[in-house]
């Protein structure tokens, strides 16, 4: 398990994902794409110089130009 944890570190080390975003149901993190697993569903935002910002337990704030925002509801 030691191992795994390890691995995890580094992976997200190398794609630069901040640390504060780990755990939080993001599947996918670039400048230009976000995807965020919640409990309706996946949400798909789709933009340019998109940041993750203000994250707590409950909210994500994703700033930049969004250009659009999609839901795979849950069924």
């Amino acid at each position: 398990m030691k191992k795994l944890s390890n691995i995890n570190r580094r992976v997200k080390n190398a794609l630069e994902i901040p640390r504060e975003v780990v755990g939080k149901g993001i599947l996918e993190y670039e400048d230009f794409f976000v995807r965020i697993s919640t409990y309706i569903g996946v949400v798909s935002i789709n933009g340019f110089n998109l940041k993750l910002s203000q994250m707590t337990e409950d909210d994500i704030l994703v700033s930049g130009k969004i250009e659009s925002i999609d839901l795979e509801a849950k069924e």
